[in-house]
């Protein structure tokens, strides 16, 4: 089995352990709460419910994130697809939330996750090397965040993918992420309840140095699967909320 690798952040610099268990003392999920998902900008949401606060991509203020607010939100755990400023910048956050970089299998909390790595380019992870895409199960609903995938998802990632309950897809392209026709590959491969897009184009981006896609590219594509818009950047889930023939949900990020 795969050593298991926490690195913990703390003030300004990060200290890396080597545990078998993050956590021990820890209430089981409690479903009927329900799952509460911020999106942070970007790829970054804040997934609360179950006893945990969990952040996922916490992001430089630069290019395409240029006019989000810094994700500077206390967490007790954050995952970060990989160590790029707009997914990796863990150097901004504050307390001591621990912190889980690498593929391989985690436990926090009483929560299981699985870190599966998958390119972050079209060219074998030449480019930009490994994405983490992370699955766990939180307040009763099966997560998956794909982060910064770039390549098509093979029958053994998705053996480890499971079919998410929710499912968090970058769909804007460029050189590190799934275009909409990719993102719209991955959903007919995961079969997701419900799919949140992510890393697309918004006002946040400076123009003179973003490349992805707005969001209606892929809306576009998946013309016929129902779409819901929040009018917040917020959302409360609970299992029995899901909806079984999969739909979109759309969050709003007040700027």
């Amino acid at each position: 089995m795969k050593r298991r690798q926490l690195m913990g952040y703390a003030g300004a610099g990060l200290v890396t352990t080597l545990l078998t268990t993050l956590g021990s003392e820890y209430e089981a999920d409690a479903e009927s709460s329900g799952l509460s998902v911020k999106w942070l900008g970007h790829t970054c949401f804040l997934f609360t419910g179950g006893g945990a606060k969990i952040l996922v991509n916490p992001f430089r203020s630069v290019g395409c994130t240029a006019g989000y607010r810094p994700p500077k939100v206390a967490a007790d755990l954050v995952l970060i697809s990989s160590q790029l400023l707009d997914e990796g910048a863990v150097d901004i956050l504050p307390g001591n939330a621990k912190l889980i970089y690498e593929p391989g299998v985690y436990q926090f909390k009483d929560i299981k996750f699985q870190g599966i790595a998958i390119d972050h380019d079209r060219k074998g992870g030449k480019q930009f090397g490994s994405n983490t895409a992370w699955s766990w199960k939180q307040s009763g609903i099966n997560i998956l965040h794909l982060g910064g995938a770039a390549a098509p998802i093979s029958i053994e990632q998705k053996i480890l993918m499971g079919r998410p309950d929710l499912a968090f897809i970058p769909v804007g392209g460029s050189e590190k992420a799934y275009n909409a026709e990719e993102a719209m590959q991955a959903v007919k491969v995961l079969n997701p309840k419900l799919v949140i897009p992510t890393h697309y184009r918004t006002q946040a981006a400076d123009a003179a140095k973003c490349n992805i896609s707005p969001l209606d590219n892929f809306l576009t594509l998946m013309q016929g699967t129902k779409v819901r818009r929040s009018n917040g950047d917020t959302i409360s889930i609970t299992p029995k909320d899901l909806p079984e023939n999969g739909e979109i949900q759309i969050l709003t990020y007040k700027f």
